[in-house]
């Protein structure tokens, strides 16, 4: 069976020394760049962990050391060290956009057990809910202003994008080369109305972050109604408000991944994991 391999030998030389060494005890690692073909081959194509072809090794150990490095928090790592060259590089624009994306649930992705299921980083409700769609999961994230992923948290698909803004904007954090704080804190914040809240612009600004946000029209109605006592309107950037599309251009490049645009994972902890494989790839490709 001929596999289409998705990581060159430049993409490769980036990835290599952020992976896990071997164990100084007991059997070395399977080859980390198949394993993460693997991965990759999995949730590009969304087929199942069985039908995993032969050249990439057994299913087993590409499926267990996707949910292992979700728990030690490597994945996290490889990514964060990703955005700390690109930043030295000064190769990520912070003007910032946030959105979310709901991701449709396969029927497979239902089933885990609720006891004891907050151990670990996994939500008690696996990020599964139940919206318009029916069952679902929602990606919330944050990508630079070139259409690449910054972070990302996972909730219920029924879940409004407001209450996770903070979350996700806590998550934005490019260490430096070298000694010195990680930079956190964007330039501008671009959001569509739905994140158009007092709490929201009150965080941005007492960050000190310029918010791009336009006002829905009943808090515009709202506010004309009550006169003088309304307040000034908060300033809106029309023209900087057109780069927001870079984070649907962003959503779009994840869910290139058929196993990403429909979730059949039954552990939040590995749907995410595969959403950092991804983004790695994306940043290591630039």
């Amino acid at each position: 069976m001929f596999v289409r391999f998705v990581i060159t030998d430049a993409m490769w030389d980036q990835i290599e020394p952020l992976m896990p060494a071997d164990p100084v005890r007991g059997r070395r690692w399977a080859d980390h760049r198949r394993t993460l073909e693997a991965t990759a081959w999995k949730y590009r194509t969304n087929s199942p962990w069985r039908d995993l072809p032969g050249e990439l090794g057994p299913f087993q150990t590409a499926h267990k050391r996707l949910v292992r490095w979700a728990l030690d928090g490597t994945w996290e790592r490889i990514l964060a060290s990703v955005l700390a060259t690109a930043g030295a590089a000064d190769d990520i624009d912070w003007t910032v956009s946030v959105d979310s994306t709901v991701v449709r649930a396969h029927q497979h992705a239902a089933g885990a057990l609720k006891k004891g299921a907050a151990g670990h980083g996994e939500p008690v409700d696996h990020a599964l809910g139940r919206s318009r769609g029916g069952l679902s999961t929602k990606v919330h994230l944050a990508s630079d202003g070139r259409a690449r992923p910054l972070a990302f948290t996972l909730t219920a698909g029924q879940a409004g994008d407001a209450p996770a803004f903070e979350t996700v904007m806590a998550l934005i954090r490019v260490p430096g080369i070298g000694p010195g704080r990680p930079r956190t804190r964007p330039d501008a914040v671009l959001a569509d109305r739905a994140y158009s809240s007092r709490a929201i612009r009150v965080h941005l600004r007492r960050r000190g972050i310029r918010a791009v946000i336009p006002q829905p029209s009943d808090q515009i109605g709202h506010r004309q109604r009550r006169g003088r006592y309304g307040g000034r309107p908060p300033g809106f950037d029309r023209e900087a408000y057109k780069q927001r599309n870079t984070v649907e251009r962003c959503i779009n490049r994840l869910k290139q991944w058929r196993g990403l645009a429909t979730r059949t994972d039954k552990l939040a902890i590995a749907y995410q994991a595969a959403l950092h494989l991804a983004s790695i790839l994306i940043w290591t490709r630039r």
